[in-house]
Parts: C-alpha cells; structure tokens; sequence
C-alpha cells in the first residue's frame, strides 16, 4: 500500500493487540438471542446491538450510514471472555458501539470461511492474529482496521475502547475518504495475496529430508515439542516424522516423537486427574497449560500416540490413546453418539469468581482435605506439587498457590496406591462447578475424531471403537447431508445448518476411509468416494490447483481462500491430497490421483517450508512411495482371513491400504467400487494375500509370513 489514511496510521501506532465472564443479566435480549452457536447466546444479553452475520445486518450499515464492527471468537476463548466482561457487558461501552457502528458478532468454529477472510486481513495489517479478532469494515464488508483484544481503557500506550469508538466515529464523518481509500487499498492487497497464482515445484523425496532438518531445528531435545513458549502439541509433526522414519530408519526421527508424548503425558498439558489434553502449554516444560479441552487435539493426538504404539509396540503410548477416548466417551459424547466441540478454560472457583483453570488446579490444603495426610503426602512427590503454588495465572504470570498436576521424574510408584488417589481426586472434582461445555457437534471435526476411533479399532484390535466411530458416522451421512448430496458443518439442539467448508468434506472422507479399512464396510469406502468426488466438482480450482476452502456458489466473501498451512489442524488441502492419494490406491482410479498430485504441486512455499506443511508431507510420503495395496480375499470373520488380517495390522505400514474381498455375491460391492480386484481371489480353498504397488502385484500368498515379508520390502 503506498497510500494509507492517517486515521489508519494513528490507530496502528496506538494499538497493541494480544491474546484469544461473568455475564450480567440485562433485560433487553439483542438479536443473538434465535442463535444456536454457543458463543453468540453468551452474547445474547449484552447491551450491545449485536447482529448476527447476515445480510440485516449490512443492510442497516448501510441505511443508517455507519461502519461496521466485526467481532470474531469462540464460546471457549478466554480472552474473548475477558473482553465481553470489559467492555460488551458494560453500558458505556455499548452506548458508544451502538451509536458508532452497526456490531456483527460471529462464531469462529460455525464460520470458518469468515473467520478465514478477515484473520488473512489481520495477518496482513499487523503481522499476528488471534481471538477475539476484532475488524472494522464499511458497509461492503472491506475492511479499514484491524486488531485482536482491545481494552476497555486506554493503558500503557494501549488504545482501548472508550477512546477508539470516538475517534472512530469522527473519522468516518470528517475523512470518510481516507477511510474508504485505505479499505480499498487494504482489500486489494490481501486478495491479490490469495487470488494471484503461484507457481508450484515438484516435491519430492529431498523434499522430505527438509522437512525433517527444518523440524530439527526447532526441536527441543531436552523436553520434547518444537520452539520454546507457548508449546502446541502439533500432533501432524509428531504423525510425519514417525513416517520419515519408517522410510529412512533414522532414530532420531523416532526419538522426537517419542520424547515428545512421553513428555506431554508426564506434563501439565495432560489432565491427570480426568484425562485429554489441554490445549497447549503456556511455558516450554509442559507444565502450566492454557486449560481449553479441544476435540481436534484429542483425535489428533490419539492418532500419534496409536502410531507410536503401532511403531515401538510400547503400552503406554497405547494406554494414552485409550485414555484419551475415555474422556470422550465420558464427557464430550452427545447422546446421538456425535463428538462435542470443547470444554471452556474458565469456570467458577472457590471464591465464586470466575477463573481459569479453577476446574483443575489444587491448593495443598485441598490435597489434604480429600487424600489425607499420608496419600497427599505420597500424591505431593508423585504430581510435583508445593505448599507454595507451581501454577501461575497466564494473564498476570502471578502465582496463585495453587498447583497444576504433573509427573516431574519417572518415580517408581504403588500404581494401586496411585490409582486409588486420582479416583478421589477425581470424585472431588466433579463436585466443584464444570467448565462450560461447548456443545455443538462440527462435521469436520467429528470427521477426525471417527479416523482417531477407526485407526485404535484396527491398532488395538478394539471392535468397540469401530462401533463408536461407525454410529457417529452413520449419524452425520443421515443428517448432515442434503438430498442433493452435500454436507452440513454444524449440528446443534436437533439442528443441522450452515453449508460445509472443504475441511468439512476432507475430514469426514479421512474417518470414512479409515472406518472402511476397520470394518471392511463398502458402504463407508462408498460414502468416502461419494463425498471426495463431491468436493472435487465444487471446490477444486481447475485453473491453478488444490481446493478453494468454500464451494463456488457460497455465500460472496472478499475473495475464496486457498489453505495450505497446517495450524492448529492440518488444512483441508493437505488431508484432500492425502484422501486423494488413497482412494486412488485402493480403487484403481487414476484421476484421483492426478488430482492429487496438483494439490502438492500448486504452491511454491510448500517446498521451501515444508515443515509448517507437515500433514501434505505425510501425502507427499504416500505419493513418493513405495505405497502398497493389499487385497486379503477369504470369507469374514474365518480364521484364515483373521490369521492374514492380524498379521498385517500388527505391522506398522502407513503407506499400505488394505481391503477385504469376500467370495461369492459377497463381493459385488467391493469390485464396483475398486475393479481391480475382481480376479483377486481365494487359492486353493484358503483365504489369500495379495500385495501390490501401483496395481502390479506380487505371487500370492496363503502365508501371513510371506505376506509381511513382501509388504517390507524383503521378497
């Protein structure tokens, strides 16, 4: 931009921006109140006018001639709490936004494709993002400011509300033209950013060793995880390197994932009392976390301590994952079998305020009170806790006497003795008063929590999670799918709406695929081709390649966003490519995997950064190959099928599918779906192997020894 208003300037210079409530009772609800998002009824009684996202809303902007002020969250982010406190929930602040501007909330999880749009914009202005995202906007939604929490009061060169709302309001009237050229300016920018092509490389086995040095750069190899504070889980690193191991025997590798989740399950980021993870640590020892439960990093990490387990045989990355799914089960399950979405950081603590982690931290005097002196003496050296206090507020950095639980050193322990104090513990937990429990069931993130499900089943030989995973599918293919075949994102309180994003159509065909290969259900594979050829006829760009993250004919953005990083989850293009490569595989259909292989090949950065792309590595793994197909023909559930199943699912093979050819009218589904196996057979009576790449197979086989030799590579 080579001209921007000085309004513009001025509040740039004045703003710093940060993070990510007790709500009083107002008797006037706004019109949040008909919402079904958690977090817009959180808002539904503020003073403020709030209007949802919508076509009302920029209608009234433009009639009463007033900018708009956007504000982006989600119903568990704390500091989107903390500032509806400061400011949404107090009358002077409302006065002013209601006479300023026309206020638009909108729900980051129902609304990724907004949220998408304008954190590109924040990016773009300031460098950082984060929630709550606050965007000023004209009328035509084209934006002229943007910042992340803004306080109440102005402090420590810090502009907050009282004073922005004025001199907002008096720039849209004195330099409406600056405001409106700096909105052009800003919108040009960031859609050129997304909109010009870019032309991609070929990737490619070196492209894998980058990855793997770029993530050794960053590792700690004193506590595991990558950078230093805050430390995320980053399961999709974890997930990639345990494949460049495979592919490379490097134990380096190998010993990054595995001091990784040792570390994070000995940590504070680990409920230890209840189990799940929470959503990543403030500090760089694990210990002190920032206390949201999400569902995508309980499936996610359940898929790299299952791997693990897959990997190294070894029980306690088994252990983890199963309790991982314990807690789902327990407290994130609908009664439909879906998946919710989260559980808030915040709730009410013993002196009845509001406080994060007030749910989970113990003061030395509450040990006591519910163990006993001897147990919370042993409980003491066992969780790394002091009468002073290891835990401090993320906010202040102040200690608060009280103690997050963790495994400080591998101390030999009663594991009764200790199993008996976490149940108490547990049992005094449940009294005090819960976090808020986000519960509306997003598509895309049940889709990878049926691929978490579906893999242990296969991993852990655990038929029950089959089933879990297949009821919540079932569920979402009934109800979140339109007559004409499309999805739905959200599901709530007997509702399904909002039109699906391509994470939505990715993830749900990864648990699909997944389920398939768990049950050896056609109906899943089938549903699973279904839905990613869907995506590809309604999201795919033609032109340049990879997917567009809304479908042609969505609702009109500033401009449709193409996602390749992998954040907090891998993006929609790195999974589609994935899905693309595997469904090619086990159905023989060659254009699936051209259409793949645009993905990996559309985006120069990718072979640059390959480690902030660590989920499209795990497709550009697959791609490079050698990746396998193996077809076990024989009759479900006999002992020979079993004896060749087992076999093959004992083996850590990221890069083998596998399918079930029954004999027979049995088989009729499968070779509609995948024809290459209609002459794969049974031989000789007995249940038999056959291990291919790339559609050229090896002898067959009755021998799970045989089979497992060929599929490593040694016949």
């Amino acid at each position: 931009m080579n001209r921007t208003s000085t309004f513009f300037l001025v509040l740039v210079a004045l703003l710093v921006f940060s993070g990510c409530s007790a709500q009083e009772n107002h008797d006037i609800m706004n019109r949040l109140v008909d919402s079904n998002s958690p977090y817009l009824l959180q808002h539904a009684d503020n003073p403020v006018d709030w209007y949802p996202w919508g076509e009302e809303a920029f209608e009234a902007a433009r009639e009463q001639d007033k900018p708009i002020f956007l504000s982006i969250g989600y119903a568990t982010c704390h500091w989107c709490h903390v500032m509806e406190h400061e400011s949404f929930e107090d009358d002077s602040v409302a006065a002013l936004m209601n006479d300023a501007f026309i206020n638009v909330k909108v729900d980051r999880e129902e609304r990724p494709d907004i949220d998408g749009v304008y954190m590109s914009v924040a990016q773009a202005i300031t460098g950082r993002g984060g929630w709550p995202l606050t965007i000023l906007m004209t009328p035509d939604r084209k934006p002229f400011f943007a910042g992340t929490y803004i306080p109440k009061e102005s402090r420590y060169g810090q502009m907050g509300m009282l004073d922005l709302i004025p001199r907002v309001a008096q720039s849209w009237q004195d330099d409406r033209d600056g405001i409106l050229y700096s909105a052009e300016e800003i919108t040009q920018a960031v859609q050129g950013n997304f909109t010009s092509p870019t032309p991609g490389v070929v990737l490619g086995e070196e492209t894998l060793t980058r990855a793997f040095e770029q993530l050794g750069g960053r590792y700690d190899a004193d506590l595991g995880g990558f950078g230093t504070a805050p430390k995320f889980p980053t399961a999709h690193n974890l997930l990639f390197l345990l494949r460049y191991w495979k592919r490379s025997g490097n134990s380096e590798a190998l010993q990054m994932v595995e001091t990784t989740l040792q570390s994070m399950r000995r940590g504070g980021i680990w409920d230890q009392v209840g189990y799940g993870f929470h959503r990543y640590s403030t500090d760089q020892r694990w210990l002190l976390p920032h206390f949201e439960k999400m569902l995508y990093d309980q499936a996610l990490l359940a898929m790299a301590y299952t791997e693990a387990y897959q990997a190294t045989r070894d029980e306690q990355y088994r252990e983890t994952a199963e309790m991982i799914f314990a807690y789902i089960e327990r407290d994130m399950r609908s009664p439909e079998g879906l998946f919710f979405s989260a559980e808030d950081a915040d709730s009410i603590n013993r002196n009845g305020e509001k406080e994060e982690g007030a749910f989970y931290i113990w003061s030395e005097a509450e040990l006591i009170d519910v163990l006993g002196e001897g147990d919370a003496a042993f409980a003491r050296r066992v969780f790394g806790t002091t009468s002073e206090g290891n835990f401090a507020e993320e906010a202040t950095g102040q200690s608060t006497g009280d103690n997050v639980l963790h495994r400080p050193g591998s101390i030999a322990v009663d594991a009764e003795r200790l199993e008996s104090i976490r149940q108490r513990l547990f049992a005094a937990r449940e009294r005090r008063a819960r976090p808020l429990l986000d519960d509306k069931v997003l598509t895309n993130w049940n889709g990878l929590m049926i691929a978490a499900l579906a893999k242990a089943a296969v991993a852990f030989d655990e038929p029950r999670y089959a089933r879990q995973a297949s009821r919540a599918a079932d569920f979402l293919l009934s109800t979140m799918r339109t007559t004409d075949g499309h999805l739905l994102h959200r599901y709530r309180n007997g509702e399904a709406g909002i039109p699906a994003h391509l994470d939505d159509y990715a993830f749900l065909v990864w648990g699909l695929f997944e389920l398939y290969e768990a049950t050896f259900d056609e109906r899943h594979l089938g549903d699973a081709l279904a839905l990613h050829r869907t995506m590809n006829e309604h999201f795919a760009d033609e032109e340049g390649g990879g997917y567009y993250f809304t479908a042609d004919g969505s609702e009109e953005l500033l401009f449709r966003q193409k996602e390749y990083y992998d954040g907090a989850i891998p993006s929609g293009n790195s999974v589609a490519m994935l899905n693309g490569l595997r469904l090619s595989r086990i159905t023989g259909d060659l254009e699936l995997e051209r259409r793949a292989d645009r993905v990996g090949s559309s985006v120069a950065e990718l072979n640059a950064r390959p480690s902030v792309h660590t989920f499209m590595m795990t497709a550009v793994d697959f791609a490079v190959g050698p990746s396998l197909e193996v077809v076990i023909a024989g009759d479900r559930g006999a002992t020979d099928s079993n004896n060749l199943l087992s076999a093959l699912r004992g083996l850590y093979a990221p890069n083998a599918v596998s399918l079930l050819r029954t004999p027979g009218s049995g088989h009729a589904d499968l070779v509609a779906l995948a024809p290459f196996t209609e002459f794969q057979v049974v031989q000789d009576g007995k249940a038999t192997a056959y291990v291919c790449e790339r559609q050229t197979c090896q002898t067959p086989t009755t021998d799970p020894a045989i089979m497992l030799r060929q599929i490593q590579g040694e016949l």
